[in-house]
């Protein structure tokens, strides 16, 4: 048995350990990481100094691509929320519309909405306005409940700067753009399948109506009555996503050194556009809310605190992920994936699929496949966007009790958790399956 097949066998028992410190004895998956790729370093003899220089390495190198990311782009959603711009949008999709656009209207706003924010964010601000709507219309509350839950998880499972895909584009050295792009291309028939034809699939299983007296009390604070108009709105929620997708196009179109091709590099660049983006919201949401600046500092600081747990094990998965490749591990998957004559795209969504339904976390199941699948990217065809896209699309599969969102959902809608099993489960599930054709049609047009 050679070094290296060795080394495999300690990374199978290694990520096994992961998995059962995390779901059965309930370690933080932030703590099972690190000491996870601490140990692997040790058995594979890397020794004491290579193991923390490979620790720090990785982890490092993976927040350096993703914690600005997730951090501008939570306090542009924190400034959208405050100064009800946020509200103002959904408002506005929703309307006085027919029962029967209900789920197009909700399902787009939601998608809009959750562009910036996290999906528990965007979740716990818009629940209230779905108890409005049901009420208001006489639907069933998962009728108008679903196409939220659609759009704010496609959203959340393919389009940056949520933190699944932000990881994928770090770790397979991706374009934002142009998975911003790719992913909104798959985001639209994921809406009209989840958000439109599951609900009115599912509604004679919906059971009596939910008691709408019961729900929350309210979403998200605002902090102030007067909102900011909507287009204004909606111009800042998609001012970084267009800018992005121009930067990445025009990038590949424009000769390096010249004005205009420096101009696309700079646009490309994710930090300085989400930079951009947060100013221009403080610049004009701000006073259109009829705000102080000071007031937003509470929100701002209170919105950061909440990504410090999910950035800490974004860099712990990149940590074991640079584990795998200094061991040699990385070389033997490669070596036997392309035996196997397997597509890295089903590789890559396959893994991130497994770790998420036994770890109940898609940063973890996606930044852990990332970290496996990402040398299969290096002098491929495959393009890296589509990689990252299918990654972040198979940590969507299979949500069950071991994720938050699962309870999130059952608690606020008021469900068994049969009920959440037939709603939310089935609708990510479908979800993942979707992001995966999606990325391999989109395979035969587009190559590394």
């Amino acid at each position: 048995m050679s070094a290296s097949e060795l080394h495999l066998i300690f990374a199978a028992i290694d990520v096994v350990l992961i998995i059962v410190a995390i779901a059965r004895f309930k370690f933080n998956p932030f703590l099972a990481l690190s000491i996870g790729a601490l140990l692997l370093g040790l058995a594979s003899g890397l020794g004491v100094g290579g193991t923390v220089d490979g620790f720090e390495s990785g982890f490092g190198d993976t927040l350096g691509h993703t914690a600005p990311v997730i951090g501008f782009g939570v306090m542009l959603g924190a400034i959208l929320t405050a100064t009800g711009g946020a509200s103002r949008i959904a408002d506005e999709f929703v309307g006085n519309r027919s029962r029967a656009l209900i789920p197009v209207a909700l399902s787009v706003a939601a998608l809009i909405i959750g562009l910036p924010n996290l999906f528990d964010v965007s979740f716990v601000m818009l629940v209230p306005l779905v108890y409005a709507v049901a009420r208001r219309t006489g639907s069933h509350l998962l009728y108008v409940g679903l196409p939220l839950t659609a759009g704010l998880y496609a959203a959340h499972g393919l389009l940056p700067p949520h933190p699944a895909p932000t990881a994928a584009v770090g770790a397979f050295d991706a374009s934002f753009g142009l998975t911003v792009l790719y992913g909104i291309i798959i985001a639209i028939p994921t809406l009209l399948v989840c958000g439109v034809l599951l609900p009115r699939l599912l509604q004679s299983s919906f059971g009596e109506q939910i008691d709408l007296s019961g729900g929350p009390a309210g979403g998200a604070s605002e902090l102030s009555e007067t909102r900011p108009s909507f287009a204004l709105s909606l111009f800042v929620v998609l001012l970084a996503p267009v800018l992005l997708v121009i930067g990445s196009v025009g990038e590949g179109r424009t000769a390096e050194g010249t004005a205009l091709g420096v101009v696309m590099r700079l646009l490309a660049n994710a930090d300085l556009v989400l930079i951009i983006s947060v100013v221009v919201a403080l610049v004009t949401l701000v006073p259109a809310a009829k705000l102080k600046l000071g007031e937003l500092q509470s929100v701002a600081g209170g919105a950061l605190k909440t990504v410090g747990p999910v950035i800490l094990i974004i860099g712990a998965g990149g940590a074991l992920g640079e584990m795998l490749t200094a061991t040699g591990v990385a070389d033997v998957i490669v070596d036997t994936a392309q035996r196997w004559s397997i597509s890295p795209l089903i590789l890559a969504w396959a893994l991130a699929a497994l770790l998420r339904i036994a770890l109940g976390s898609a940063t973890v199941g996606t930044v852990t496949a990332a970290g496996i699948v990402a040398p299969l990217a290096a002098g491929g065809s495959t393009s890296p966007e589509l990689l990252a896209l299918a990654a972040a699309s198979g940590s969507v599969m299979l949500s069950h009790v071991n994720d938050s969102g699962f309870w999130l959902f059952k608690e606020y809608f008021q469900l068994s958790v049969k009920q959440t099993f037939k709603t939310w489960t089935l609708q990510l599930s479908l979800q993942s399956l979707i992001g995966l054709v999606g990325v391999l049609v989109l395979s035969l047009f587009v190559r590394a």
